[in-house]
């Protein structure tokens, strides 16, 4: 869009913005989108403050060996969820009005399978805690740790399958409101339990935290069930069965995927020299992309269940398609921007230790990498929506190749070349299956691969030239409200589609 239009842009939010007062679904959207934002943005916030915390007091190997733990527990904690929070989530925005009781039937087997399949991963990861503290981790100390952590695995099944539930219900008000209390609990417990025990008062505080966070999801769902008169009952949940091979069993696998590739990956880096404190500058970097994911994550609460109700009734909505899309996209590329021209923000953040040319370096790696992912983002809803798990699954599986190899490839750089594999590795991925999608009609014509999306890329990418050639800090902060209005301009074009971006 030529520069010369850009004042008819609040003309045209106007008129948005009209659509979405009037349109049910841009209500819907709407609402479901504030709730979320809001409980993501809390608990966020607080939760990121906790882990500052964290690393501050334990220091760069103690940061490392705490982000080991969390990444262990991921691995045997991606098996226990078996995808059963985005399988709730799918089926009861879709049938919450027309069936109420196979929603009962289905809530009843997604909880129970949660249950048990926490159970089995959490008592596996306890027995097996000494021989992999040991043989993978080098690292006999951890042992001990890695037990607490089978509890937390256990409550993060529940959680996930509970979360799936309260998103297919659209209770984004009661989310939010759950986030919140979980996310003011985090920091106070936090801080007592590295302050009292060190690293593994640290866990114990974890622990606790998905305990508090389990007991209100489950009084939350108590509630919603009796007010949407949904019976919740075992009897005749058999009878779902087909729904946990046909959706959550490549969604598992999906997610399979990636938390052993992280526990690979981490694993051959703390088996080298200073391979914990590598990793500890590794996981201080990559903790900054929580502040770019946090948006996708609030935004997939409502955009899913809403994409699985539109399809389901046989009319799909180019609108919702291209705002599911590009909502994601441009919240997290905003952020983006800022923490690309002042990576000093990281530094203060982490205090003295963290300081230095590599833990730059690092940080404006991590933040491309957290541009590439959710770039991606929407892509994944739609893809949820569509029922089309088996694509995901191989999606990820070749990304997982990609990330393995780079990491051994790239090893000897220590924090840096593991930040430069995850980079390649998204990329390297998102070449490979973006176009596929874009031919499969699952990303609306014109978004994610277009002139203005190269554009974008570009914009982001030069904002790291600066930096690593060293120009001073007050040259960077006035390229920041031009790269933010050109990004705004790009993004508006993409919002409008392929036949008023011909008009214009």
């Amino acid at each position: 869009m030529p520069l010369a239009q850009a004042g008819r842009l609040p003309d045209k939010a106007r008129r948005f913005t009209s659509w979405l007062q009037a349109s049910p679904l841009g209500s819907r959207l709407v609402r479901g989108s504030f709730w979320s934002l809001l409980g993501a943005i809390v608990a966020r916030v607080l939760g990121f403050l906790a882990f500052v915390a964290v690393a501050r007091v334990l220091g760069k190997e103690g940061y490392g060996r705490f982000g080991i733990i969390q990444s262990t527990v991921g691995m045997f904690g991606v098996l226990a969820g078996f995808g059963l929070g985005q399988t709730a989530t799918k089926y009861i925005a879709e049938l919450r009005a027309e069936d109420p009781r196979r929603v009962g039937r289905i809530m009843a087997m997604t909880s129970t399978v949660a249950v048990i399949t926490g159970l089995i991963m959490g008592a596996l990861l306890f027995f097996l805690a000494p021989w992999v503290a040991v043989r993978a981790l080098a690292a006999p100390e951890l042992a001990l740790l890695l037990r607490i952590g089978s509890l937390i695995l256990v409550l993060e099944a529940v959680n996930g399958a509970q979360l799936g539930a309260l998103s297919g219900f659209e209770a984004f008000r009661t989310t939010a409101r759950i986030q919140i209390w979980v996310g003011l609990s985090s920091l106070p417990m936090m801080l007592a339990g590295v302050y009292a025990a060190g690293l593994e008062g640290s866990v114990w505080a974890m622990a606790a935290n998905r305990a508090l966070n389990a007991l209100l999801n489950r009084l939350a769902l108590r509630r919603e069930t009796a007010q949407a008169g949904i019976p919740v009952t075992l009897r005749g949940s058999c009878r779902e069965r087909a729904i946990l091979w046909r959706y959550s069993l490549p969604s598992m696998l999906s997610g399979a995927m990636v938390s052993p590739t992280l526990w690979i990956c981490n694993a051959m880096l703390v088996n080298r020299s200073s391979g914990y404190e590598q990793l500890g500058i590794f996981q201080a970097a990559s903790s900054f992309q929580q502040v770019l994911f946090f948006v996708g994550n609030s935004l997939s609460a409502p955009l899913l269940p809403m994409l699985a109700s539109q399809l389901s009734s046989g009319r799909p909505n180019e609108r919702l398609a291209r705002v599911n899309i590009l909502s994601t996209w441009f919240l997290g590329a905003v952020p983006a921007v800022v923490l690309f021209g002042i990576p000093e923000i990281a530094q203060a953040v982490y205090g003295r230790e963290y300081a230095g040319r590599e833990f730059i370096r690092v940080f404006l790696l991590a933040v491309l990498c957290a541009c590439i992912v959710i770039y991606r983002q929407g892509l994944t809803r739609a893809l949820a929506a569509h029922g089309m798990m088996w694509w995901g699954a191989l999606d990820n599986l070749t990304w997982a190749v990609a990330l393995i190899a780079g990491t051994k490839l790239l090893l000897a750089k220590g924090a840096f070349g593991y930040s430069i594999a995850w980079v390649l590795a998204y990329g390297i991925n998102t070449i490979l299956f973006i176009p596929l999608y874009v031919r499969k009609g699952l990303v609306p014509r014109g978004t994610l691969v277009s002139p203005a999306a190269g554009l974008i890329w570009l914009v982001l990418l030069a904002l790291m030239i600066p930096v690593f050639f060293g120009l001073p800090l007050i040259w960077r902060l006035a390229v920041i409200p031009v790269a933010l209005l050109i990004l705004i301009l790009l993004f508006w074009r993409l919002l409008k589609g392929d036949k008023d971006a011909a008009a214009s």
